[in-house]
């Protein structure tokens, strides 16, 4: 049920994601989906904690893979890049946009977005090897996350990445002349 809900929020958002839907997509019956899930509050509030979670799961996973310092700004920025791309990033990006409409599902996301937000700085940070005490690094890590972010959401109009890339190695570059930065 997680997954179809994450699919369905991916694909047609939180406005075409019902209980039904997802019911539908996981291959159970409506009552077996209400019988885990009695609203779709109780359902999205589920899959929003396993979309964080993962998200958070993928980026510390990464920590370990990057070791060469020169191309370590550009490996972070393309990872955060690629993460809300993804179908969990675009799931995300989903519920973060209608919750800020509608008050319900605001109280529902905004705890498990400011979790997910702190815990995304700290990995990010770490994945810079940035030194936070410096001045500009937290700031640098910061407009990194919502840069990414941004290039997420811009792909649920256009999905080709490729064209971002540029501007992503752009932004890497920039980022590997900031001191604290890869510290």
């Amino acid at each position: 049920m997680l997954e179809a809900t994450v699919e369905s929020l991916a694909e047609v958002g939180w406005a075409g994601t019902s209980v039904v839907g997802v019911a539908a997509r996981a291959g159970v019956s409506r009552g077996a989906a209400q019988h885990h899930f009695a609203t779709r509050d109780d359902l999205v509030r589920a899959s929003a904690e396993a979309v964080l979670d993962e998200l958070t799961r993928i980026v510390q996973a990464r920590e370990s893979s990057l070791d060469d310092a020169r191309g370590r700004p550009l490996a972070v920025v393309e990872l955060l890049a690629d993460m809300w791309a993804s179908s969990l990033g675009r799931a995300a990006t989903h519920l973060w946009v209608a919750a800020s409409t509608d008050p319900t599902l605001r109280e529902l996301v905004l705890p498990l977005e400011k979790r997910f937000s702190r815990e995304l700085f700290r990995a990010t940070a770490e994945l810079l090897q940035a030194d936070c005490e410096e001045p500009g690094a937290a700031q640098s890590v910061r407009l990194t996350i919502d840069l990414t972010r941004g290039v997420g959401l811009g792909t649920l109009l256009h999905p080709n990445l490729q064209r971002r890339k540029a501007e992503l190695a752009q932004w890497a570059a920039v980022l590997a002349t900031i001191p604290g930065i890869g510290v």
